[in-house]
């Protein structure tokens, strides 16, 4: 009875706008949220782009250095001074091993192969291949080493095909054993390397670093070098300030790291501001019904007082445009779920063409945003509704 007598002057041509205008913030919303899921793999991958950003520094080398003998190093000074930077997160050394290290491999019925090589280390928060082989016991021979990948490129594609040698396989080097011989100090001991993965990141023979602490204590010199080299992580590599910054001190950076971190940054920043419009558009649509609901409060002020005066509760008045609210509330979200659901069998269609083998992101997480929204946009329309009648209550 209530309901029929408060619904005579419902506008639709109102609620026709508020549907609209919240389908689409909603739509904008959740679509960014589900894109995101879906593409993210190619961001977080090793070469992709929503990955963390890291620097190489190193000091230039000049020709007048070298005859003056001038440190490349970097002081401990040196290094606060970047770790204090703004757009500075982490900051890591290269430990270099100052030990000789010999590496062959045997193959039967052939001569061994071997050279002399070197290892460096960083702290593995700067790893870039994880792998559960990657640490090292004193009491065990099993050292494993992570090469950079060009190196295998510059073998397959470059020595390889000009010598009419077979082209190497990551997984056939994992199956490689390597004879490491590091000696030092009067004393020698002998390992057994494992090739277990190729770094884009990093352009060094890496091996643990407990393995470098450990043998640069027991066959390394004793002076201790400045590291000549440090892996920065940035938050922007865009900010100029950076570039400012490396000019300043004369420090240099290996790769083409801030040139692809200005692509990371600017994707970053579109979609913070597709959601952030959708939000918009969102928190405007819900003004749009509050105004709505409020004009139809106002048209029917004297039936709502009246209905109070006879002994209906403010909730009991309330409850009509509430339900009428949540209902429209979740009218929108099912919408705006289905035309998500449809873009994205549009576009993953298009990338599996593109990408074959590909995988897209849950469906689960754009489900619970869209609920926390519809949750949180219901609620706070209700309050709104319940309050306005508590105050015609409270001035019958």
């Amino acid at each position: 009875m209530v309901w029929k007598l408060l619904r005579q002057h419902l506008s639709i041509v109102q609620f026709i706008g508020f549907f609209l205008a919240n389908f689409l913030g909603m739509l904008i919303v959740l679509f960014s949220i589900q894109f995101y899921q879906d593409v993210k793999s190619f961001f977080t991958q090793e070469d992709g782009l929503m990955k963390k950003e890291y620097i190489i520094l190193s000091k230039r080398v000049s020709t007048l250095g070298s005859l003056v003998k001038k440190s490349t190093g970097f002081t401990a000074g040196e290094i606060d001074e970047i770790r204090c930077q703004p757009f500075i997160k982490n900051v890591g050394e290269f430990t270099p091993g100052r030990f000789n290290v010999s590496a062959g491999i045997s193959m039967v019925g052939h001569v061994g192969m071997s050279t002399q090589m070197f290892f460096e280390s960083v702290p593995d928060a700067y790893i870039d291949v994880k792998s559960d082989d990657w640490r090292f016991d004193e009491r065990s021979d099993f050292l494993p080493i992570i090469l950079p990948r060009n190196y295998l490129n510059l073998y397959n594609f470059g020595f390889a095909q000009s010598r009419n040698l077979p082209q190497l396989s990551e997984g056939v080097l994992g199956l490689v054993n390597v004879d490491i011989q590091i000696s030092g100090n009067r004393r020698s001991r002998s390992f057994k390397g494992n090739i277990i993965g190729f770094s884009n990141r990093l352009n060094t023979i890496l091996v643990p670093d407990r393995f470098i602490q450990w043998a640069n204590k027991e066959f390394g010199s004793q002076d201790v070098k400045e590291p000549s080299r440090l892996i920065a992580e940035v938050g922007n590599p865009s900010d100029e300030q950076i570039v400012t910054f490396l000019r300043k001190k004369g420090y240099e950076t290996e790769g083409n790291n801030l040139d692809a971190g200005k692509a990371t940054y600017f994707l970053k920043i579109v979609t913070g501001l597709v959601i952030g419009v959708g939000l918009l558009i969102t928190a405007l649509s819900f003004f749009i019904l509050m105004l709505s609901i409020y004009l139809l409060l106002q048209k029917n002020t004297r039936k709502l007082q009246n209905l109070l005066l006879i002994g209906y509760t403010p909730r009991q008045v309330a409850r009509p445009y509430q339900t009428l609210t949540v209902i429209l509330n979740l009218a929108v979200f099912l919408f705006a779920l289905f035309s998500v659901w449809i873009g994205r069998e549009f576009y993953t269609e298009l990338i599996v063409r593109m990408w074959p083998g590909y995988e897209p992101g849950t469906f689960i997480l754009t489900f619970f945003a869209g609920c926390i929204l519809l949750s949180a946009v219901s609620v706070l329309n209700c309050w709104a509704i319940y309050r306005k009648v508590i105050g015609l209550w409270l001035i019958r």
